[in-house]
């Protein structure tokens, strides 16, 4: 019998069906938020759909997380004067993959085809790699998630309008022993749903805060890479919600917490099987010049880039000075306060890992910007600044290197951006940045707590 891992073509996707007897398969993609849309087919529509694709209706792409419409915020490509109409899909037959949860039931990851490819973000993620071959170099990467986990339902915490929602453990205990060895069934669970799904978690460990949690991916090429990202964040939530808790990927949801970062470690091969081209034991920090020069380049578009890795209003709350978060562009040596740490290693293990990036992030655009802005440095021999040596909260930064306080700043830079339309083309960074002013905007129509607490009475 065929395994999930064994399928290759449309031949073997449909082999697979077959051998099984199924009737029905899954498919889904993500959207601009990293939300992961999709439905049930059954066989007979789905052989029909890796032969020739299929439709799916185009507002995944002009919609918020919350499904409303992006309207009036210069959204081009679709809306009510489009009328919303189907967009051509693509299977994805090599991410074929066992659901946990559904014993027998297979899952296919696509992606948007014809015009919706230019804004898709697993399409947008393609166009770097190939910008990478095509420079001679192959793209690996791992992404490391915190997020926190509660003895809640979704009814339960929107009953309790999110507040004073129970952690699975109290207090903070980072890297706990006793935390992983009373909760050790938790764990195992999954440890053992990445193992089946196809997103092999490196490690696990509880982090410091009540319920937090951190899992670091094993390394893969940066497309599969960020397919388990994705697929890990959705299903964690999946696997938490059906043993009534909850995991949250926000950026920042407690003011008593530190945020949840989603950290990408990144290094690149010579695609003609001649080792890394990071790697160089003959400079300090066994950093090569190409590496120096992708480095460079991601610390030099991280001002202007930034909401791409910084995705939601929320994730800015994140980005204060003490909180394990960086505000500024900066580089460094092993130091985790610098938003760029370079990690000395071997030809195997010689990376950066870009740590700009929350858990919110989608993981394809997070990756590709981080990535695309390396690869220009690269092809424009850019120097970078010099390295951070100590505590970079406590320094002056040059003020090229200040990053944006706020989406809407953030969404403007990336408009404004003229490298990143060179990058990502022009139809994704309208569509892009338009949707995160959107969001921008969606919250100004908001009153906080914070103002209410503070003003109501007093002012």
């Amino acid at each position: 019998m065929m395994k999930p891992g064994d399928v290759k073509t449309i031949a073997d996707a449909k082999q697979i069906i077959t051998e099984r007897g199924l009737s029905h398969v899954k498919v889904g993609l993500f959207d601009n938020d990293g939300i992961m849309r999709g439905k049930y087919m059954n066989k007979g529509k789905f052989f029909s759909s890796l032969d020739s694709g299929f439709a799916f209706c185009d507002v995944v792409l002009g919609w918020d997380s919350q499904d409303q419409l992006y309207e009036d915020a210069g959204i081009k490509y679709t809306g009510w004067h489009t009328g919303f109409p189907d967009a051509p899909v693509k299977v994805i037959p090599d991410s074929c993959r066992d659901i946990s949860f559904e014993p027998g039931m297979l899952l296919f990851l696509c992606q948007f085809d014809g015009n919706a490819a230019e804004i898709c973000p697993r399409n947008t993620l393609g166009r770097i790699l190939k910008k990478a071959d095509a420079m001679g170099l192959e793209a690996y990467a791992a992404f490391e998630y915190e997020f926190f986990m509660f003895n809640e339902t979704p009814h339960s915490a929107r009953n309790k309008s999110y507040r004073n929602l129970e952690p699975i453990t109290p207090g903070a205990f980072g890297y706990s022993i006793l935390r992983n060895s009373v909760q050790s069934d938790l764990h195992k669970e999954l440890l053992e749903l990445g193992e089946r799904m196809d997103f092999p978690i490196e490690s696990l460990h509880t982090e410091t805060g009540p319920g937090v949690l951190e899992a670091a991916l094993a390394v893969d090429c940066a497309r599969a890479a960020a397919d388990k990202a994705a697929l890990f964040k959705t299903f964690t939530k999946v696997w938490a919600q059906r043993r009534d808790m909850m995991a949250t990927f926000m950026a920042k949801w407690s003011n008593d917490c530190a945020g949840q970062s989603g950290h990408i470690h990144i290094s690149l091969r010579h695609n003609d099987g001649t080792g890394s081209a990071f790697y160089d034991p003959d400079q300090p920090m066994n950093m090569s010049r190409l590496q120096r020069h992708f480095i460079a380049g991601q610390q030099k578009l991280m001002p202007e880039l930034m909401v791409m890795m910084a995705q939601t209003v929320n994730a800015y709350s994140r980005l204060v000075p003490g909180f394990w978060a960086p505000v500024d562009a900066t580089w460094g040596c092993e130091n985790r306060t610098t938003a760029l740490r370079v990690i000395p290693g071997t030809d195997k293990s010689q990376r950066v890992e870009f740590r700009l990036g929350s858990a919110d992030a989608n993981p394809y655009i997070a990756l590709a910007a981080s990535l695309g802005a390396g690869l220009y440095g690269i092809e424009h021999k850019l120097e970078p600044d010099p390295m951070v040596i100590g505590n970079a909260y406590e320094q002056e930064h040059p003020s090229h290197q200040a990053l944006p306080q706020n989406i809407m700043d953030a969404a403007a830079a990336l408009r404004d951006s003229v490298v990143a339309r060179q990058l990502f083309g022009d139809e994704f960074v309208a569509h892009y940045a338009a949707s995160r002013e959107w969001e921008g905007r969606e919250f100004r129509k908001h009153i906080t707590d914070w103002e209410l607490e503070r003003y109501f009475e007093i002012i």
